[in-house]
């Protein structure tokens, strides 16, 4: 564990955020490094110290960034067919409606890029079965809509609310486990893993990549990444801009068809 350092020596306290650098991953020590500066300023605030001296020290530094894993567009059509197939095998009304309800979480996660934690919080009221509207508070309560534009996924998500409508009407949640509460993350992430099984596909897939490669496919769609940044509700353009770093089949696109060079017609020796 690492002791504090000297709080008026300033060649300790760059001493001391030079060895978080080195024993903690970015995002861990700025973490730490925003807390010790939070703890100065309570200590200049309560005149226990005379001087801050983090307002002399630059502790500014970039965290490497980390490029989204998106699912290939190829194992995304498997993994869903295979949620269909074990609906079209459902022995039981019980098992058909549980596939159902996996099908229209996955179909939603997809074709909206809303969060996971968007999605289980789902309220009855959020979700208009007219014109088929999603309303997400996301982050910072922030309102936005979504539309469903698929119509095999209006369908799935209508057929859903028809068979959990009972259960939906009397708990408010639109998403709903065998003991009638709300569908958690957690259990969104087992049920995931419980199909790549079926699928056969030996990947690592989380929820929240399947909002990765609703970003990234549009993006290689030639879709405006000002719409695709109001669909995911980010504030900031440059939080978006990320996915601009995995359209690597996009950019081969057009490299590889698009370029000038590939219609120059030259006499190479």
């Amino acid at each position: 564990m690492l002791a504090y350092p000297d709080f008026e020596d300033k060649n300790a306290i760059n001493d001391y955020i030079s060895l978080l650098h080195d024993q903690f991953k970015p995002r861990t020590t700025k973490r730490k490094i925003a807390a010790l500066k939070a703890f100065f300023h309570y200590l200049t605030y309560e005149e226990l110290i005379t001087t801050n001296l983090f307002d002399k020290i630059n502790v500014k530094f970039r965290e490497p960034q980390i490029l989204p894993r998106i699912i290939p567009e190829a194992t995304i059509a498997t993994f869903i067919s295979t949620m269909y197939k074990q609906k079209s095998l459902a022995a039981t009304t019980y098992q058909y409606n549980a596939v159902l309800r996996d099908i229209t979480i996955i179909e939603l996660l997809f074709s909206t890029g809303v969060r996971i934690s968007e999605l289980c919080a789902l309220r009855m009221q959020q979700v208009d079965l007219v014109s088929y509207k999603l309303i997400i508070y996301g982050k910072g309560s922030k309102e936005r809509l979504i539309q469903i534009g698929n119509d095999g996924v209006k369908k799935i998500v209508s057929e859903y609310y028809t068979a959990f409508q009972t259960d939906i009407l009397s708990t408010g949640w639109f998403f709903i486990n065998r003991l009638h509460q709300r569908y958690s993350e957690q259990s969104v992430m087992a049920m995931i893993v419980k199909y790549l099984n079926l699928a056969m596909i030996d990947m690592h897939i989380t929820p929240h990549m399947f909002r990765h490669s609703f970003a990234t496919l549009l993006l290689e769609a030639d879709v405006d990444i000002r719409y695709i940044q109001k669909m995911l509700g980010h504030s900031s353009i440059k939080t978006t801009e990320i996915y601009t770093n995995v359209s690597l089949a996009k950019q081969n696109d057009i490299l590889t068809t698009k370029h000038p060079r590939n219609f120059m017609n030259l006499n190479e020796c």
